[in-house]
């Protein structure tokens, strides 16, 4: 008897090794995801510019890496005598403006030199909502609790995000010929503005990911919002926010992530490394050990 509603997994012939480099980008799936491969001391980066929302900022990233942009004084916004980074998560920003731009700077060459020699590229959608700062109409990647009169607010039509998506993809194909693209949507609601709008929103995402698959350096779409909706339909896999997946959530989707893209060997390393490693304890907790072998080649 069948209690769920199973979501077909995708295949990949192009496994994640240990001499595989993988870069996550975007919101709560590439963090949950890429925090657990860090735990089994897998070579991989996460989110260098901390967690990014929506689909533009992430493009911007991905074209700031491939350029080599170096961040001065002049890309930095001061607010109350504090500097940020927009094209930023919050987590940067400082009183000083030199101690901010060497960290954009080293973090962004860092990320420069990991994506040209990366095999898989992860990148999650959170939302179509986009917000544009007034006084220049560029995008950002966070307000970072400025004041909403400095910004306006629009939902991106699908259509917007796969035209952009398009450029970012063709310049990663000149960059890393071999580099593997997928894309996923973050089951984490946004519900501000209520369900209904949640929904266009993440409408408008999935049909920009659908569009994206033609191009050859995308591999696929992994399922992880379609799991979370479909397989784990129940309030008991949400979080206290009723927002967020709980930890028995994000385990079950890491689970099935393991199951399409890891072999068994690689597997009982992770396992083995997961266990003894300092990283799994902490404001996470404990990581469940992957008992996922759906792949293993008996």
């Amino acid at each position: 008897m069948e209690l769920i509603t199973a979501v077909g997994l995708p295949s990949s012939s192009l496994k994640i090794s240990y001499s595989t480099p993988v870069l996550f980008l975007g919101s709560c799936f590439a963090g949950e995801i890429g925090y657990r491969m860090a735990a089994g001391k897998l070579k991989v980066m996460t989110n260098p510019h901390g967690t990014l929302f929506n689909p533009f900022s992430v493009a911007g990233a991905l074209d700031r890496f491939i350029s080599g942009h170096v961040y001065t004084a002049g890309d930095i916004y001061l607010h109350q005598n504090r500097y940020m980074s927009l094209d930023h998560h919050t987590a940067f920003s400082s009183y000083d403006p030199e101690v901010l731009v060497e960290r954009l700077n080293d973090t962004g060459e860092a990320a420069s030199s990991f994506l040209k020699e990366a095999s898989f590229l992860f990148v999650t959608f959170g939302t179509s909502y986009i917000y544009t700062l007034r006084e220049s109409g560029a995008i950002v990647a966070n307000c970072h609790k400025l004041p909403s009169s400095l910004f306006t607010r629009r939902q991106a039509s699908w259509s917007e995000i796969a035209d952009r998506w398009m450029e970012t993809l063709d310049k990663i194909s000149e960059l890393n010929p071999a580099l593997r693209v997928w894309f996923t949507v973050s089951p984490v609601r946004h519900m501000s503005d209520g369900a209904h709008a949640n929904q266009l929103s993440k409408a408008q995402l999935l049909l920009a990911a659908e569009e994206l698959l033609s191009h050859p350096s995308v591999a696929g779409y992994f399922p992880a919002y379609e799991i979370f909706m479909d397989e784990l339909r129940d309030y008991r896999f949400y979080a206290p926010d009723m927002i967020h997946p709980s930890e028995t959530a994000i385990d079950y989707i890491w689970e099935k992530f393991c199951s399409v893209f890891m072999e068994s060997p690689v597997l009982r390393l992770w396992n083995e490394a997961a266990k003894s490693s300092q990283d799994i304890r902490g404001k996470k907790g404990d990581i469940s050990i992957c008992r996922c072998y759906a792949s293993e080649n008996k």
